[in-house]
């Protein structure tokens, strides 16, 4: 059958062939300089139609989510809440209007309740509604920094239909907006009304007020606004935790706090629950303790982040909950279910995610301070901004992005033709022969310039665009500014990005070259800018068989396992490696948003000649010749950006190093990358610009004597090179990676050896 057709040969694959694709990638590439150079290395694109990677392999989701009030939308909602002493709702829209509707599933008209004319962040109603008519908004007027953030109160007009006085505003409490500027509001069981504000900054609590009890950011407030004092139009509980506390904000009642979105009381113990935004790589579920300290931003969750940094007065306390970045990304905050239509939910604290659509729950045991049944509700395309709860105790997800108000129903029995993830590599529709590892029709062959270390692993990787759909170059900038940080492209749904790597048993000897796993990293669209996550990407693993015929999927959690390798210097001759088949969810350790999610697919790494079996050609130019690309390419492959192959020595040394650094450590170490250390690798980043030369480092010295990140001249000072060379605690890099690259650690020292001050 005719793979690929190159320009002017064809290459032809059969089971028998040894050519081409059949081999492991690093022979066909033997001598490339002995093959035609062309403009592009294949002739014309194949449809890629035989992928199977559908589905999930996890167990179907128990729960659904429909919309409650198919009748009505809303345009940008953020709060629902009863409206006391009625059958209807309040729907806070962010652009500030309000809106009541009768709580009935046929509801098909809206009233307008109050029109703020300025965005909504947070809305509650007077305990005492249906008396005094009080109803608490915070919002937000940005043309007002610092002190843009209002707590707002109206008063209701006696209408036979609810409508709130605009001409009753009035201002109980202003704090500085411009970041993260919590906004959600609750009265308590104790009726005091409590507030959460966020760090106010953009990124790293750049104010460092987190740790700070001397203003309101990165806390949690409780204040009586039945009262006032002195000059306050409310006053403090005198039970509040700081309010004997020198030089402390009175309201305060917890601090440590990045982002907290959303909280609720459980109304059979009062307990405050909160689910908090995280930056980096966490997200996590708090329940919020008077006095308490969440740790932000000395920690995100149970994580060190800024671990130098000032701590507060009382002892950092733990999430209940955490997330990777794999599993949410923004956290909702949800309620204890009370409700009766779904009994076994009874008592359960369900929440959800903005970015990921997915719904959760656990139980949790306030005597033991223990966690069970925590799992998975549903994976939905929602953009669930908050929950709200009914009178009756049901609760709602909010939809930001549709509008919908929805509720969770049991699951239906699973469709009979529902497609079955493929439990074996040879049913993904990824390879014609399994066994000699040839690709399907239209899956294509890439290397890349710089590759990441993966302890003496040889790789091969493909590229599966389904059908004829495109690539857009270069289209994924979010988030910015970030200096040195490349656009990423942006990928089709369905996109499969595939990674085989094999070991020789007997270095140096290809004959005893070992398939160990293959990699898949499944890119899925959702609906949304880049600004809140317009995709996911899942890693999936498996694991080749001894007889190299086949590869299974492995479970979740990922698994370690040992092989024999010869080797004359270690005694007997043998000795043990331990290879780490990674989980679901430590993919998105290094895939992250800040990082394109894609390492190796793009333009810095693919702006490169590949052997195409028997011509070499630049990749881009290849793939715009095959109409990979949606648009042309803006500029000739000469002039786009490339990190060089850091092993080949005739290469400039500062180039190779930089290279080295940017594949295997900036993933994490970049702009929002989740690296916790202040500085950043990327290659296309100046070096004075990295935030590495003369610095000392945050998370300590590893008994190097006068140490810096990197000391130029002195690699033995230099904490850069001295983690590549340690195994265990302290390794870089420290995902998935058991052996010390000596070519690399030799190639890192040799770079800061000759580097002048």
């Amino acid at each position: 059958m005719v793979r690929y057709l190159c320009l002017g040969c064809a290459l032809l694959i059969g089971l028998g062939a040894a050519l081409g694709l059949l081999m492991p990638a690093d022979e066909v590439r033997a001598k490339p300089e002995l093959k035609p150079r062309k403009e592009a290395g294949l002739d014309k694109r194949v449809a890629w139609t035989t992928s199977k990677v559908q589905g999930s392999p996890e167990p179907p989701s128990p729960y659904v989510l429909e919309n409650a009030f198919p009748k009505m939308k809303f345009d940008s909602p953020l709060e629902l809440a009863p409206l006391p002493g009625t059958n209807r709702l309040v729907v806070a829209q962010q652009h500030g209007k309000l809106f009541t509707f009768e709580n009935k599933r046929d509801a098909s008209e809206k009233h307008l309740l109050l029109d703020v004319k300025q965005n909504v962040y947070g809305m509650a109603l007077h305990p005492k509604f249906a008396e005094n008519g009080y109803i608490y908004v915070v919002s937000i007027r940005e043309e007002e920094k610092p002190n843009g953030t209002e707590l707002l109160r109206f008063k209701m007009k006696k209408t036979e239909i609810p409508e709130a006085d605009i001409n009753s505003k009035a201002v109980l409490l202003t704090w500085p907006s411009g970041g993260h500027n919590g906004g959600c509001i609750r009265f308590g069981p104790d009726g005091y009304l409590y507030i959460v504000t966020g760090d106010g900054s953009g990124i790293a609590d750049q104010l460092e007020t987190g740790q700070r009890l001397d203003d309101l950011l990165g806390s949690f407030l409780r204040i009586d606004v039945d009262k006032t004092e002195g000059e306050r139009k409310y006053s403090i509980p005198k039970d509040n935790p700081f309010v004997a506390t020198k030089g402390a904000r009175p309201e305060i009642y917890a601090y440590g706090l990045r982002q907290s979105w959303r909280f609720s009381f459980d109304k059979a113990t009062g307990d405050l629950w909160a689910g908090e935004v995280g930056q980096d790589l966490w997200e996590m579920v708090y329940r919020i303790e008077k006095g308490g300290n969440y740790g932000w931003s000395v920690q995100e969750g149970l994580h060190p982040f800024r671990p130098l940094r000032p701590k507060g007065p009382t002892p950092i306390l733990t999430p209940v909950i955490e997330h990777n970045h794999h599993e949410f990304r923004s956290i909702t905050g949800g309620y204890i279910y009370h409700g009766k239509r779904l009994p076994e939910l009874q008592n359960a604290y369900i929440y959800g995610d903005y970015d990921t659509g997915r719904v959760w729950s656990f139980r949790y045991d306030g005597k033991t301070k223990k966690v069970s049944e925590h799992r998975e509700l549903n994976d939905t395309q929602l953009r669930i901004v908050a929950w709200g709860e009914d009178l009756d105790g049901e609760i709602y997800a909010v939809d930001h992005q549709g509008g919908g108000l929805h509720r969770i129903i049991p699951a239906p029995p699973p469709a009979a033709n529902l497609p079955k993830f493929p439990r074996k590599l040879s049913e993904t529709g990824l390879f014609s022969s399994t066994k000699d590892h040839v690709p399907a029709p239209g899956v294509i062959p890439y290397s890349v310039n710089a590759e990441l270390w993966s302890d003496n692993a040889i790789k091969d990787r493909f590229m599966a665009i389904p059908a004829n759909t495109k690539i857009d170059f270069d289209a994924m900038t979010y988030p910015q500014p970030a200096p040195g940080s490349l656009p990423g492209w942006r990928f089709p749904n369905g996109t499969v990005m595939v990674k085989t790597f094999s070991l020789e048993m007997e270095p140096g000897n290809p004959k005893t070259r070992k398939r160990l796993e293959t990699r898949l990293l499944v890119g899925e669209r959702v609906l949304g800018s880049e600004e809140v996550g317009d995709q996911v990407w899942l890693g999936y693993t498996y694991l080749w068989n001894d007889e190299q015929t086949d590869a299974e999927l492995i479970e979740s959690k990922g698994l370690d396992k040992k092989y024999e390798i010869q080797d004359a210097k270690a005694p007997g001759g043998k000795r043990e490696q331990v290879w780490h088949f990674p989980s679901r969810t430590e993919c998105t350790l290094c895939h992250t948003m800040s990082a394109k999610y894609v390492l190796g697919v793009n333009t810095l790494q693919t702006n490169r000649d590949h052997d195409y079996g028997d011509c070499v050609a630049n990749q881009l130019s290849t793939f715009e010749h095959i109409g990979l690309f949606s648009k042309p390419l803006p500029q000739k492959p000469d002039k786009l950006p490339k990190a060089v192959d850091y092993r080949d020595a005739t290469q400039d040394l500062d180039a190779r190093a930089r290279s080295y650094l940017h594949a295997n450590c900036s993933h994490c170490h970049r702009k929002w990358g989740g690296g916790n250390a202040e500085f950043q690798l990327l290659f296309a980043q100046p070096l004075k610009e990295s935030g590495i030369i003369n610095v000392k480092p945050a998370h300590g010295a590893f008994d190097l004597k006068d140490a810096r990140l990197l000391a130029p001249g002195q690699p033995d000072k230099s904490l850069i090179h001295h983690r590549m060379t340690r195994t265990g605690l302290g390794r870089m890099p420290h995902v998935a990676s058991n052996v010390v690259d000596k070519e690399g650690e030799a190639l890192i020292r040799e770079w800061i050896a000759k580097m002048k001050e």
